[in-house]
């Protein structure tokens, strides 16, 4: 009897224990598990759920943060949240600024872009809920082929960390042109200029939406930073979906190159302006890319032509158009002429003289350049030409007139050389100093004339005169020559220095001109003979 008492209150006791321990575990663990983290106070689940306070994180699930994880970039959970659906299912935000009106909308990925993604936003209690449900999970290649996965999960990774390291502004705007994702390098730059506040969603955008969403490469924009530098930026962009893909190229080093091209491109096209020699460059295809005023006037080619970049063929064939250039025979010829020129000119230095039918007489010259470019320069060298004409007449006649005298003459330079004789003087002492001009001092010729003649002190005295070029007084001196002709020599300073020297054959008696003196030197004077 008292064992089945004692059996019953075990019984009663064991029973109020496990009560207890039950109200317990009911009161407890519901409060603990709500403080643990990693889940959502509306349960345990095991889908992709963000729970938000206006635009702070409270709580998401483990493949919540697994996904803001897998982002690799840096900022609030909510812009980085915005990012990745903004890329994959259209008018997010506007849908989400409609849900305190609505309490719950949802949106699915469009299927043609390969999306199979929904998004449930809830508002609950003034928090926001939103999940995210993969409508393509069973073919999900962890779940089939983990290897492969692994590896796709690595080169994910490789390429993120490539993308967030370039040097080059990368950022994805949608079809509105807002920027839901951009890389490292453009969010350290847009921390930079005004306006731009710090990377929070909507991302800032520094460049102009338009611009940015044009496809062709090439386009150049300025930015002015808060301390007032400039920043220039070479923007390409590639469809991708309904948005575009951006890139922005950092140009700073280009600009600054082209800058300095063009202020010493201006230089030289201001000191080209003001040189009367007509100067054309063509590149390497032998199209005209730089020219002066002086070859407008020169060629007589209008300015709308030669700006038109014409090649160097047609250049030609307008100056002959022209007759700014020599006319050959036949105009086969003259191409053929033409060609040889070009080729001529592209080997070696190429140089020729152009007698224009007009009268003028152009000096041409081709120059090589490293980078298969051509120099074309042409110069008027008519007044130079007139002048050597000129010259040369003049030097004609002199020679003439002395040719005409019946007195032997010669003249020496400055230096002692000979520079002139007349016919009469080769007469007399059997020689063309033309042949023997570099030859011909002074010193040579006066030993030469004393082989000719009977010995005299005169020839010495000669080459004294000559080679001491001062104040010097006319002179003059008689000497026989070896047959026994007398001969009288005259000295007569020229200007500059220069000395003439008249020989005259004389006879026995015949005066002296009144304005010739005898030459008396002294014995300090008298240079000895050289042997």
């Amino acid at each position: 009897m008292d064992g089945d008492w004692l059996l019953g209150l075990g019984l009663v006791l064991t029973s109020i224990t496990t009560a207890l321990v039950g109200v317990l575990l009911v009161h407890y663990l519901p409060a603990r598990a709500a403080r643990m983290p990693g889940q959502l106070a509306f349960g345990k689940t095991e889908d992709t759920v963000f729970l938000f306070d206006g635009e702070t994180l409270l709580d998401a699930s483990s493949s919540a943060r697994a996904l803001l994880a897998s982002g690799g970039g840096r900022g609030a959970a909510w812009p980085r949240l915005m990012a990745y659906l903004n890329g994959r299912i259209d008018d997010v935000s506007a849908a989400l600024l409609r849900l305190p009106a609505e309490g719950m909308v949802s949106l699915a990925a469009d299927p043609a872009r390969g999306e199979a993604l929904l998004m449930v936003a809830e508002l609950r209690g003034g928090l926001t809920r939103i999940t995210l449900h993969d409508l393509d999970a069973e073919h999900s290649p962890v779940q089939h082929d983990p290897i492969s996965y692994r590896a796709q999960t690595e080169e994910l990774a490789m390429l993120r960390g490539m993308v967030a390291a370039a040097p080059v502004l990368i950022w994805r705007q949608n079809k509105a042109g807002e920027v839901y994702w951009a890389n490292q390098a453009y969010l350290s730059a847009a921390a930079l200029f005004p306006g731009a506040g710090e990377a929070i969603w909507p991302l800032p955008q520094i460049f102009e939406t338009t611009a940015a969403q044009r496809p062709e490469a090439g386009q150049r924009q300025k930015l002015t930073r808060t301390d007032g530098s400039a920043a220039w930026y070479d923007l390409a962009s590639i469809a991708a979906g309904e948005g575009r893909v951006c890139f922005g190229l950092p140009a700073d080093a280009t600009v600054q190159a082209e800058a300095s091209l063009r202020d010493f491109m201006q230089t030289l096209t201001k000191t080209f302006a003001q040189l009367p020699i007509g100067l054309a460059i063509f590149d390497a295809n032998r199209k005209l890319q730089v020219f002066n005023p002086a070859l407008l006037d020169l060629t007589a080619l209008p300015i709308d032509f030669l700006s038109s970049r014409p090649s160097i063929m047609s250049v030609l064939d307008g100056m002959r158009d022209r007759n700014m250039i020599p006319e050959p025979r036949d105009y086969r010829s003259w191409r053929h002429q033409l060609t040889e020129m070009e080729k001529a000119t592209a080997a070696r230095h190429y140089e020729e003289t152009w007698n224009l039918p007009g009268g003028q007489t152009y000096r041409v010259t081709g120059r090589p350049h490293p980078n298969g470019a051509l120099a074309l320069i042409i110069e008027d060298i008519s007044s130079e030409m007139l002048r050597t004409r000129r010259y040369k007449a003049d030097m004609e006649l002199g020679q003439a007139v002395l040719d005409d005298l019946t007195d032997a003459v010669a003249v020496f330079s400055a230096e002692g050389q000979l520079v002139m004789t007349n016919s009469a003087y080769s007469a007399l002492w059997g020689h063309d100093p033309a042949e023997t001009v570099s030859a011909a001092g002074v010193a040579n010729l006066c030993r030469y004339w004393a082989d000719l003649s009977a010995p005299s002190p005169l020839w010495l005295q000669i080459e004294t005169y000559v080679a001491n070029p001062g104040d010097r007084l006319r002179w003059n001196a008689d000497v026989r020559l070896s047959d026994g002709r007398l001969m009288d020599c005259a000295l007569s300073p020229l200007h500059g220095g220069a000395t003439l020297i008249r020989f005259r054959l004389t006879g026995p008696g015949q005066p002296r001109p009144a304005e010739e003196t005898p030459l008396v030197l002294s014995e300090a004077q008298v240079v000895p003979r050289r042997a």
